[in-house]
């Protein structure tokens, strides 16, 4: 691809109109929702940014990020071990599933498009012998490195997608409504900038993630017997 079309790529990647199913998962927002522990826009809020502050940045963004560099080095073997790797810290198995079943989505999406890219290939035929989980921010990292979109904006990409799903469900779980859901969005951009500029320099071998909370309120999600999300 030519990388001059990288704006209209990046575009394409972070459209709601892209098929990662994103829409599917709350992250465990639904069980929050549902037990009255989260009631307006400020909690909606301070739930996204603890888990951006404590499980997508020192994660996510730090495999992401190393991920692109391999990627264009051509190390399909670095590539598979970061992906083995955040999966491993992928905690609760509702959410271990939802990271590589949009990851593989994706993945499916980008090899139509693009055919002839070698690590692309490599990494296609990996997850297919189950040699690789897929996850999404790997998939997210190759996909952004393919079509010439630099590092920096890859992770943005996958921190907005991230923040976009959640308010998104937010709204139909009737917390909030179009006007509070945009705020939400707008307010969170500090953080987000912060958040990668604070991982974006880390080793593999930095990763980490804490949110035993969130931990326990996904865990009570994945045992629910009739939801909304997925996650």
């Amino acid at each position: 691809m030519d990388t001059d079309l990288s704006d209209l790529s990046l575009m394409q990647l972070s459209d709601s109109f892209f098929p990662t199913g994103f829409y599917t998962m709350s992250n465990g927002l639904e069980t929050l929702f549902d037990e009255k522990r989260i009631t307006d826009a400020d909690d909606i809020e301070s739930f996204i940014s603890s888990l951006i502050t404590n499980q997508l940045g020192p994660a996510d963004c730090v495999a992401l990020s190393n991920t692109y560099d391999f990627a264009s080095s051509g190390d399909i073997e670095k590539v598979i071990s970061a992906d083995r790797a955040l999966y491993s810290m992928k905690l609760i198995k509702e959410i271990r599933d939802a990271t590589c079943r949009s990851g593989s989505q994706m993945l499916k999406c980008i090899k139509v498009l693009v055919s002839d890219n070698k690590i692309l290939n490599q990494y296609f035929d990996a997850v297919k012998n189950s040699e690789t989980p897929a996850t999404h921010p790997i998939v997210t990292a190759l996909s952004c490195n393919i079509f010439g979109i630099e590092k920096k904006r890859a992770m943005l990409l996958m921190l907005h997608g991230f923040s976009t799903s959640m308010v998104g469900a937010s709204l139909r779980l009737g917390l909030i409504d179009h006007l509070q859901s945009q705020k939400i969005i707008h307010t969170l951009k500090p953080l987000v900038k912060k958040t990668v500029e604070d991982n974006i320099t880390k080793k593999l071998n930095e990763m980490w993630q804490f949110t035993p909370e969130s931990d326990v309120i996904q865990i009570l999600h994945e045992q629910k017997f009739s939801k909304m999300f997925i996650t």
